[in-house]
């Protein structure tokens, strides 16, 4: 298996995992549930995972990235989470946005050849990204380390877990 497809494999269990965890939340109060003041909530997580892969596509084909109007403040990094509902767009929407920002970064990543993924970053990418295998393995590892907070709040609702 090629590099490309490992990393497509896992881009895309763990927008999976997150989509039946996301399943879960039904009400306005429910997307925007807090278990404590200062923690992210589903629909933030939503939209940050939106934000952040049209990071990750402004980096590699900067043509495809999108502004994406005021999801930068409402969910992008530094962003603070609030249990208002009215503040933020219906879930649908930050779900639609999530979707096809995601569906864009793997085909970003499709288009890409081993050799490609070798490449050094432009000057002026953080440096965790040293590389552009790096955006997509850091694609993966942030879903997942968000995700799990996803799992606390249906916890609090009252859902059981989705696996085991």
């Amino acid at each position: 298996m090629s590099q490309v497809d490992r990393l497509r494999r896992q881009l895309e269990s763990a927008r999976n995992m997150s989509l039946k965890l996301l399943s879960d939340f039904k009400s306005p109060q429910e997307w925007t549930q807090q278990v404590h003041p200062q923690s992210n909530h589903a629909l933030w997580f939503a939209g940050h995972m939106a934000t952040t892969d049209n990071f990750f596509i402004s980096i590699v084909s900067p043509e495809q990235a999108k502004d994406l109007g005021s999801f930068q403040t409402l969910f992008g990094m530094g962003s603070e989470p609030t249990s208002d509902a009215s503040a933020y767009p219906a879930p649908g929407e930050v779900l639609d946005v999530m979707a096809e920002r995601r569906a864009t970064l793997l085909a970003v990543l499709a288009n890409l050849t081993e050799a490609d993924l070798a490449q050094p970053t432009s000057p002026g990418t953080p440096a965790f990204l040293p590389d552009i295998a790096s955006i997509f393995e850091t694609a993966i590892w942030h879903e997942g380390m968000h995700s799990g907070q996803l799992t606390v709040a249906r916890r609090a609702l009252g859902h059981q877990p989705v696996m085991g």
